[in-house]
């Protein structure tokens, strides 16, 4: 069904998100070789990584990493939840930048993607960063050379902290899950975002 609906219909993320892009997006990371098609066709760089060989519920065997516009590169991460990664960045980030903080995003600042651990405070439940199917982003450095932080500015009522909660809701449509410092003290330094079965937005 993926496949004929991508021959039909190609995802395309040049264009801002429609209403079904999350779940499009959601679909193409079931199919390796759509979502790296749907990498090229959106115009966004992106290298495979080696593959991790599954083990004790971690490891990827269809991870990228991400280069070009406010990245040096991303930590390997799976392909959809790099195509998501980078419509985030593209269209929700970089407008809200310019927007609430007048300069552009021109790095993102993340703890990384990959991590085989468990659910914090969960025993035996594999988070979704132990099949990089989940990235934490900790600030962003404009090119002004400010700099905002999540451990820092979260809860500000400047135009930082807008900043921060407006890419926080607008990440809500792209992905799965999207935790940050309103969720739990886990997440009191940084945006969770992930691309598993869950749904959540806080």
């Amino acid at each position: 069904m993926l496949t004929d609906l991508d021959g039909y219909l190609p995802l395309d993320l040049r264009p801002p998100p429609g209403a079904f892009t999350g779940w499009r997006i959601r679909l193409a990371a079931k199919e390796p070789e759509v979502c790296y098609a749907t990498l090229v066709r959106s115009d966004i760089p992106a290298e495979q990584s080696p593959r991790r060989l599954v083990r004790d519920g971690c490891g990827y065997d269809d991870a990228v990493a991400l280069s070009g516009e406010s990245r040096a590169a991303s930590p390997p991460m799976r392909c959809g939840l790099a195509l998501a990664y980078a419509a985030w960045e593209r269209h929700v980030v970089a407008p809200a930048a310019l927007r609430r903080l007048g300069s552009p995003v021109v790095s993102i600042r993340t703890l990384g993607a990959f991590a085989c651990r468990d659910i914090a405070g969960s025993a035996g439940r594999r988070s979704q960063h132990a099949t990089a199917n989940a990235v934490d982003v900790a600030g962003f450095t404009l090119k002004d050379g400010r700099t905002v932080s999540v451990a820092g500015d979260w809860k500000g009522d400047d135009t930082k902290g807008l900043f921060l909660r407006e890419v926080r809701d607008g990440a809500c449509g792209l992905f799965s899950a999207v935790l940050s410092p309103d969720s739990n003290a886990a997440h009191r330094d940084h945006l969770h975002l992930d691309l598993g079965p869950a749904r959540v937005c806080r």
